[in-house]
């Protein structure tokens, strides 16, 4: 009697994500300190390329040329903030901005003292972007614009400007979480696609009507330099709630649990 013995191919172990192709779960293999370069770098070229727009916009307008208009400024936004969690995301999670930050804490996903220094990081690097931009812009064109210091157009008052400014926020940490905490990994690109593209599409509306921060340290590092401190509360209270908002309704209701 003949016995055949029928093996089973063998089967694959799942690839782990390649760390050069995906952002990997916040504090992986990189230190304290090199995350909190990530956010002073990234916050300094999101300040000097976003706010040098609007001081470039101003300076073609005066000169009789083309402005970049409200297209061009968002998309400088969006686009610089999309290049910067490509760079950057990989080490310290690319948030950028303090709003992000404080949605990681208030889920435990970031600790107190390491939120005090990704805020001390990030406000360092947008005070230093704005003292770049001010020796570098012509002074009437950077003292005509205060140098891209966010503030609330005519008509519009604190409140509307707050959540105009929260419902933004809101919708930036709703898809931080969305690329940056994803279990599978999400491809560098991506994440820094669409993470400029929520940046871009909110300043659009935003932008005519408060500036389209949605970032304290946006606001904070022009308003020092430029020492223009017009409506500065608008540009705290309203991106952090929406912060805080959007990290608990993601956090309870879209990354539970998952199932065995």
């Amino acid at each position: 009697m003949t016995t055949y013995i029928i093996e089973s191919p063998p089967r694959k172990m799942p690839a782990r994500p390649d760390p050069s192709i995906y952002i990997p779960p916040p504090g992986l293999a990189y230190t304290r300190v090199q995350k909190l370069f990530a956010e002073f770098f990234g916050t300094f070229a999101l300040v000097l390329f976003s706010a040098g727009a609007i001081c470039a916009d101003h300076f073609l307008r005066n000169s009789n040329e083309t402005g970049l208009g409200l297209l061009g400024i968002s998309l400088a936004y969006g686009l610089t903030y999309g290049a910067m969690i490509v760079a950057v995301g990989r080490v310290s999670s690319g948030h950028l901005n303090p709003a992000v930050t404080i949605g990681y804490w208030v889920t435990h996903r970031l600790g107190t003292m390491d939120t005090l220094l990704y805020w001390a990081a990030q406000l360092g690097g947008a005070i230093l972007a704005a003292y770049l931009l001010r020796y570098v812009v012509p002074e009437g064109t950077w003292r005509a614009t205060a140098l891209g210091t966010p503030d609330l157009a005519s008509g519009v008052t604190r409140l509307p400007g707050m959540l105009i400014e929260g419902v933004m926020a809101f919708f930036l940490i709703f898809v931080m979480f969305a690329i940056g905490l994803d279990e599978h990994g999400i491809p560098r690109p991506v994440a820094g696609f669409a993470g400029g593209l929520i940046v871009t599409v909110a300043s659009f509306l935003g932008g005519p009507f408060t500036g389209g921060a949605m970032n304290p340290a946006r606001a904070l590092g022009p308003a020092v330099v430029a020492n223009h401190w017009s409506n500065h509360a608008v540009y705290w209270i309203g991106p952090l709630a929406g912060g805080v908002i959007g990290a608990w309704i993601s956090d309870l209701i879209f990354l539970g649990t998952p199932r065995e």
